[in-house]
């Protein structure tokens, strides 16, 4: 970005009108003096009148709406896109926004599965355009202490993590259509729901290597995809753990990682980390104020970590730096998702080497 360019307020536009939508909007609200909201483009002009003036409306905030992505890219104000459409969408909508020179920012999940996500990555960085995630759990400020005591090495080295997401989803919400099926979303629990802890738990564990998987659909939901899955792991540095994610968990609870080292025990659960160290201490760290989508209503929770990530990719763009999860960061967890979906279909051990590599 030119230093003409560092200073000034940079230019959204957001692109997808769905579900996820409304906390986009009240993240843009929040960074209004640092971040314009220029627009909002779908497939439906119609319904994205309607939505900008229902946005003028509530918020104060004049974004425009654009007929189609040719003239969101043909806008050479438009800095960046927010881009929150159904993963089968993507290509077709970032490869004009690209060429044209806007940076992305992408809702989980990059696309449907690692090759396809990985061509999205190589396309961006070949054209020298900026693709940043949206995996809000990592701004929340209970992660962010746990990055940082991870990294200090204070905890010693990992042995045993756990990562659980015992979430609840009625069939209602599978009723859509698309949702839950391979073509649409390339999955179900793990790509959709369980994806935002699984990236969470890789920054802090490092990769995993290996897996023995299983998933299924359980009798709650008639859908194509899982909404069960459970595996053991095993890590890069040694450590061994175990997964657990559905969405067939009524009433639907909160995801945590818990993570066992030599000094001591982490766990993450809502917003508040608990460190129980060998030596009998006790820290917490966070308040336990804020949902996190667990239950029936998957939009029950603060629209503050979308902000967090928001305006560290606004941030990066002004600085030149990547933002907090780029495109090569984000492809982690989906590798990890091909890999507990291969031991799973295959009834067997899967190790990572056996995806190949993706970029």
């Amino acid at each position: 970005m030119s230093d003409a360019a560092a200073g000034r307020r940079l230019n959204a536009v957001l692109v997808g009108t769905g579900m996820v939508a409304k906390t986009h909007v009240a993240a843009l609200g929040d960074l209004r003096d640092r971040i314009n909201f220029r627009g909002v483009v779908a497939r439906d002009l119609g319904r994205v009148q309607a939505y900008v003036d229902q946005v003028k409306a509530d918020t104060g905030m004049e974004p425009r709406a654009y007929a189609d992505i040719a003239e969101v890219a043909a806008d050479s104000e438009v800095d960046f896109a927010i881009v929150i459409t159904p993963p089968n969408a993507r290509g077709e909508i970032i490869a004009p926004l690209v060429e044209a020179g806007k940076h992305i920012l992408l809702e989980k999940p990059i696309e449907r599965d690692g090759a396809a996500s990985a061509r999205i990555v190589k396309l961006c960085e070949d054209a020298g355009v900026t693709l940043g995630l949206v995996f809000q759990h990592r701004t929340r400020e209970a992660s962010k202490e746990l990055a940082r005591l991870v990294a200090s090495g204070k905890l010693g080295a990992l042995r045993v993590a756990r990562v659980n997401v015992p979430w609840w989803r009625p069939q209602s919400y599978y009723d859509e259509l698309g949702r839950g099926t391979y073509a649409r979303d390339g999955g179900g629990v793990m790509i959709s729901q369980a994806i935002h802890t699984m990236d969470l738990a890789l920054s802090l564990t490092g990769q995993v290597s290996a897996v023995t998987a299983f998933m299924a659909t359980s009798g709650y939901h008639r859908m194509e995809s899982e909404d069960f899955v459970t595996a053991g792991l095993e890590f890069e540095n040694g450590a061994i753990g175990a997964l657990m994610a559905g969405t067939a968990c009524f009433p639907g609870g909160t995801e945590s990682i818990t993570l066992h080292f030599e000094n001591g025990r982490a766990h993450l659960e809502r917003s508040v980390l608990t460190v129980d160290w060998i030596d009998g201490r006790t820290e917490e760290f966070g308040a336990s104020t804020a949902g996190t989508g667990g239950g029936a209503d998957p939009m029950a929770f603060t629209h503050a970590w979308h902000a967090g990530i928001i305006e560290d990719f606004a941030d990066a763009l002004r600085d030149g730096r990547a933002p907090l999860i780029d495109g090569r960061e984000g492809l982690r967890v989906h590798r990890w998702i091909d890999l507990l979906t291969l031991s799973a279909r295959e009834g067997r051990r899967a190790e990572m080497s056996e995806l190949g590599e993706t970029v």
